[in-house]
C-alpha cells in the first residue's frame, strides 16, 4: 500500500539517523511545510490567522519548551507562563533601551534572558523533585509576575500597566499584517522545533531521559546531574521566553504582566498531557486541542441552546471538560494524542493484515 517501508534500504549511518527515515514521511512533511508557508497565508482570513493559527504556533512552541523540561527531563514545572513573561519584557526592554536593536536579535536575547532566569529557579531541582519542585516553580511564576508589576523600570514607568509593543521590523521590512506575522512566527517555530527534535534524539536528549527515568542510576553511570538538569531548565526557559516575546508582539500587540497568569501555566501543562508527554508532535497536537476545544464547545452550546447561553456557564463547562479529558488521557492513554497517531501509523503499515 501507500505507507510501507518495504524496499527502502539505508546504506549509510547518515541515512539510518534521519529524522524521517521513511520517504512517505519526508514527502508528507514537505507538503505540510509548503501548505503552511505558501498556501495558508494566501487563503486564510484575518480571523483564522490572528485568533487561531498564530496563537496555535506560539503555544506549540511554549508547550515544546515545557515538554523538554517535563516530558524529556522529568522535571515538573508550573512556571512556564512566568518565563514567557520574562521573554516578553526582555524583548521590550532590549528594543526600547538599545537604539536600532534588530527584532530577531531581541528575540534571541529575550530567550537567553529567560534561560538565565530558568537556571536560577532550576537550582532547587538539584535537591528536590516531583511535587516539591512543582511548588518551587509555582513560586517562580508568582515572583516573576510580581516583580514585573512592582518595579516600574521593566514597564518603562508606564502607570497603565499595559504597554503597546514596538513594531516588528526586520531588515527594514515591517511585519504588520496578520499574514506577515504568521509567516514570521511559522519560520521561527519550525526552526526551533527542528532544533528540539535533533536535541531529543541526540546525546542531550538521551541524558535527559536517563535522568527522568532514574536520576540516581544516571549519576552512577557518569551523567552530571547538575549540568543535565540545569541545561533542561535553560533550554525549556529559552523556548518559553521566545514564545512569550512572540505572544506579546505577534499576537497581543501589548506587553503586560496580567497576560501571563498561573492559569496560562496550567493550560500549557494540559497541552503536553493531552498531546503527549515526551514527544515533539504532542506539543503541537495538545496546543491545537486546547485552543480549538473552547470554540467547539461554544458552537455546540449555541447550536443546542441558542444565543441565550451565559458565557460563565460555557467557561465553567470548559474547565470541567478539561479536567475530565486530563483524567481520561492519564488513565486510558497516558502518552496522549501523539501515541494515538503513532498507533494509527503502525496500523497503516500492516493494513489490511491484522495487527
Amino acid at each position: 500500500m501507500l505507507y510501507r517501508e518495504a524496499g527502502q534500504f539505508r546504506s549509510s549511518y547518515a541515512e539510518d539517523r534521519q529524522i524521517l527515515p521513511l520517504k512517505q514521511d519526508r514527502i508528507a512533511m514537505l507538503v505540510m511545510l509548503a501548505v503552511g508557508l505558501g498556501v495558508i497565508p494566501l487563503i486564510a482570513n484575518d480571523y483564522w490567522l490572528k485568533a487561531l493559527l498564530i496563537p496555535w504556533l506560539i503555544f506549540s512552541l511554549v508547550a515544546l519548551g515545557q515538554n523538554i523540561l517535563t516530558g524529556y527531563a522529568g522535571q515538573l514545572s508550573l512556571g512556564s507562563a512566568g518565563f514567557m513573561a520574562v521573554g516578553a519584557f526582555a524583548c521590550y526592554n532590549f528594543m526600547l533601551r538599545i537604539d536600532g536593536m534588530p527584532f530577531l536579535v531581541a528575540i534571541v536575547l529575550a530567550g537567553i534572558t529567560a534561560a538565565a532566569v530558568g537556571i536560577a529557579f532550576g537550582l532547587p531541582s538539584l535537591r528536590i523533585r516531583g511535587l516539591y519542585l512543582a511548588v518551587a516553580t509555582l513560586a517562580a511564576q508568582f515572583f516573576i509576575v510580581w516583580a514585573l508589576d512592582k518595579f516600574g523600570w521593566f514597564k518603562n514607568y508606564d502607570p497603565s500597566g499595559v504597554i503597546t509593543a514596538q513594531k516588528i521590523e526586520i531588515l527594514g521590512y515591517s511585519f504588520a499584517t496578520p499574514q506577515q506575522k504568521y509567516v514570521l512566527v511559522f519560520l521561527i517555530v519550525a526552526a526551533l522545533a527542528l532544533l528540539a527534535k535533533n536535541m531529543a534524539r541526540g546525546s542531550t536528549g538521551r541524558a535527559w531521559m536517563a535522568v527522568r527515568d532514574m536520576d540516581v542510576a544516571a549519576e552512577v553511570i557518569g551523567l552530571p546531574l547538575m549540568r543535565t538538569k540545569l541545561l533542561a531548565f535553560a533550554i525549556s526557559s529559552f523556548y518559553c521566553g521566545v514564545g512569550g516575546a512572540l505572544f506579546a508582539y505577534a499576537y497581543l500587540g501589548t506587553v503586560e504582566p496580567s497576560a501571563f497568569t498561573i492559569d496560562l501555566s496550567f493550560r500549557i501543562l494540559f497541552m503536553i498531557i493531552i498531546g503527549g508527554v515526551g514527544t515533539i508532535l504532542g506539543s503541537f497536537l495538545g496546543a491545537g486541542f486546547i485552543l480549538l476545544l473552547p470554540i467547539f464547545l461554544s458552537v455546540i452550546f449555541h447550536a443546542l441552546l441558542g444565543a441565550s447561553v451565559d458565557a460563565s456557564v460555557t467557561s465553567a463547562v470548559e474547565l470541567i471538560v478539561f479536567g475530565v479529558l486530563i483524567i481520561v488521557f492519564l488513565i486510558l492513554e497516558p502518552h496522549g494524542l501523539a501515541r494515538l497517531w503513532q498507533l494509527t501509523k503502525d496500523k497503516l503499515r500492516l493494513w489490511p493484515f491484522p495487527h
